[in-house]
């Protein structure tokens, strides 16, 4: 009984301690809840890094395990937020230097975080296209 009482503290701890709001990066829900707390921590750290401009990060970020459906959603919307927090341009600039295989799938993911993410954090979803979003970024998706 005992054993049981301390798995189960320890369980609520782990789960309690996992992070839904990074540097004002919002994690969507399907993506936290089905993220154990090292892959939160990664997620974490992935962030930040991304927000410093750091091109393998991004990489891995686009890569990172969301187990499809609407973890692929809530990815995209991560990816979103970083790219109007650092800026189209900026980001461009990054995108140019990652390898055009890893580049693949990018524009799936920035797509479902700007139709389904609330980039403008009003409440509801914001249903924008990539293509009048980042014109910039599509062109260097498209070479």
């Amino acid at each position: 009984m005992v054993r049981k009482i301390i798995f189960t503290l320890l369980t609520l701890t782990l789960i309690c301690c996992k992070k839904g709001k990074i540097d004002e990066v919002i994690i969507g829900d399907t993506l936290l809840v089905h993220q154990s707390l090292s892959e939160n921590r990664k997620l974490e750290n992935l962030i930040y890094k991304s927000l410093e401009k750091d091109k393998n990060s991004i990489i891995e970020l686009k890569n990172f395990p969301n187990g499809g459906a609407a973890g692929s959603y809530d990815l995209g919307y991560i990816l979103t937020q970083i790219i109007y927090r650092i800026g189209e341009n900026d980001f461009a600039k990054i995108l140019k230097e990652i390898p055009k295989p890893e580049r693949n799938g990018m524009e799936g993911l920035i797509a479902v975080g700007l139709e389904y993410g609330d980039n403008d954090y009003d409440g509801k979803r914001d249903n924008k296209k990539v293509e009048s979003e980042f014109p910039i970024l599509i062109e260097i998706l498209n070479e």
